[in-house]
C-alpha cells in the first residue's frame, strides 16, 4: 500500500493496464474525500497534541473472486483512490502479485529512490561546516 500512496494516477493505469483483462469488480465504498486531524507529541513522549488537517481520499472495491481492496490516501485524487483499491485487491491474489511486483512496485520504488538521492544531494551541496579557532592566549 505504500508503493500505491507514493504511485501517480499514469503509474497505476499503466501497471493495471499492462495486468490485460481484469477480473470484474464492484465499488463496495465509492471514493470519498474528507479530513483527518493529524496529532503530534513534543518530543516524542509529551502530551499529544492537534497539529493540523490533512485531506484523505478513501475507497473500497471488491472481486468477482470476493477479495476486498482498500485505500486511504492523502490527496482529493478520486481517481487515484479507487484504482490504489483495485491494485490493493488484485495484489492479494498469487496470479496477479508477481505482475504488479514488475509492472508497479519496483518502478515506483526505483523512482522514489532517484527522488530522495536527489534530495539528498540538493541538502548536501547546503551543507555548511563550522569550525572554531583556537587564539594562542591562555
Amino acid at each position: 500500500m505504500r508503493v500505491c500512496a507514493e504511485a501517480t494516477e499514469y503509474e497505476l493505469q499503466a501497471a493495471l493496464a499492462s495486468l490485460g483483462e481484469l477480473p470484474s469488480y464492484r465499488v463496495l465504498r465509492a471514493p470519498q474525500t474528507g479530513l483527518v486531524m493529524l496529532r503530534g507529541r513534543a518530543g516524542g513522549n509529551g502530551q499529544p497534541f492537534n497539529l493540523g488537517e490533512a485531506t484523505v481520499t478513501r475507497a473500497a472495491v471488491q472481486l468477482q473472486s470476493g477479495t476486498v481492496g482498500f485505500a486511504y490516501l492523502l490527496g482529493r485524487s478520486q481517481a487515484r483512490a479507487r484504482l490504489a483499491a483495485l491494485v490493493d485487491a488484485l495484489g492479494q491474489d498469487a496470479h496477479y502479485r508477481a505482475r504488479l511486483d514488475a509492472t508497479l512496485v519496483e518502478p515506483v520504488q526505483a523512482r522514489r529512490a532517484r527522488e530522495r538521492a536527489s534530495v539528498r544531494a540538493d541538502t548536501a551541496a547546503t551543507k555548511v561546516e563550522f569550525f572554531t579557532l583556537v587564539r594562542g592566549e591562555d
